[in-house]
């Protein structure tokens, strides 16, 4: 009777786990990390990109941001508006005409203290040919597409 209460209670546990898993996998918004998972800060200090780690992460506004070192942490947690890529980190040009574009941690440039992404490298081509131009059009775009879903664009 003990093997079969067991047996039960087993097949009841893996059945439980199979169906509760579809629950969290389709939940990426608390798993998702900002800029992809590349440290905000190493732009600014290193010169460069800089993939974070999971070991030095910190919280802002409801979006996880890893960083390469408790150093690049710690600056971020005293002043993170100062590191935080323009337009949620979508691309500049996106949000200029007026869209919401996934950006490239790679593909990048920091304007008067404002760090920039771009989509790829071809779109921030265009993007270079008026910088000014088209961060003045994204400033004035994006109060009106900050808060909707990027397919509704």
């Amino acid at each position: 009777m003990k093997m079969m209460n067991a047996f039960f209670v087993s097949v009841f546990a893996v059945f439980m786990a199979i169906t509760a898993m579809p629950a969290f996998a389709t939940d990426v918004t608390h798993s998702t990390p900002g800029i992809s998972g590349y440290d905000p800060v190493a732009y600014f200090t290193e010169g460069k990109p800089m993939r974070g780690s999971g070991y030095h992460v910190a919280n802002h506004e409801g979006v996880a941001y890893a960083f390469a070192s408790k150093e690049n942490k710690e600056m971020f947690e005293a002043n993170p508006d100062k590191y935080m890529p323009a337009y949620g980190g979508y691309c500049a040009y996106g949000a200029a005409v007026g869209k919401k574009f996934v950006s490239d941690p790679e593909v990048w440039k920091i304007v008067d203290g404002t760090l920039y992404l771009n989509l790829d490298e071809g779109i921030q081509g265009k993007w270079n040919e008026d910088i000014p131009g088209f961060i003045k059009k994204a400033d004035a775009n994006w109060k009106a597409i900050k808060d909707k879903d990027p397919s509704d664009l």
